[in-house]
């Protein structure tokens, strides 16, 4: 089931994301580290509170929803974003009511967790 992938930290499931995804929705599991792509459906404002994050909302081909909290203290901002763009993520998942929320989708810079990323035009976005 498990397969070690070639970078560091990281373990490929083989699983659908969405799968996995809904899964731990419907489980109302938090705290997984999870891979997968969806569409940008709403454009957020950033929240300044604490470290900045750059917020947006995409859709699933399972129609499950996820708000993504990209910091940008520590991983460049995606300026191009705009609603119907496609996005590949790696981060952790964090339940809540409306679908869950991907975070962590940068490089941490102590080494105490999986490092994420967004993948967005054929751009990483992970780390300054």
């Amino acid at each position: 089931m498990l397969n070690v992938g070639v970078i560091a930290d990281y373990v490929e499931l083989d699983v659908d994301g969405d799968e996995l995804l809904a899964q731990l929705f419907t489980d109302g599991i938090s705290d997984v580290q999870v891979q997968g792509k969806g569409t940008v459906i709403v454009i957020l404002s950033d929240d300044l509170q604490g470290s900045r994050h750059q917020r947006f909302i995409i859709k699933l081909e399972s129609e499950q929803t996820l708000l993504i909290s990209h910091n940008i203290d520590l991983a460049p901002r995606i300026d191009d974003l705009s609603i119907n763009d496609s996005i590949e993520f790696f981060g952790e998942y964090e339940w809540n009511d409306k679908g869950g929320v991907i975070h962590w989708t940068h490089y941490d810079p102590e080494g105490n967790h999986i490092d994420g990323w967004l993948w967005h035009n054929n751009i990483v976005y992970q780390s300054l």
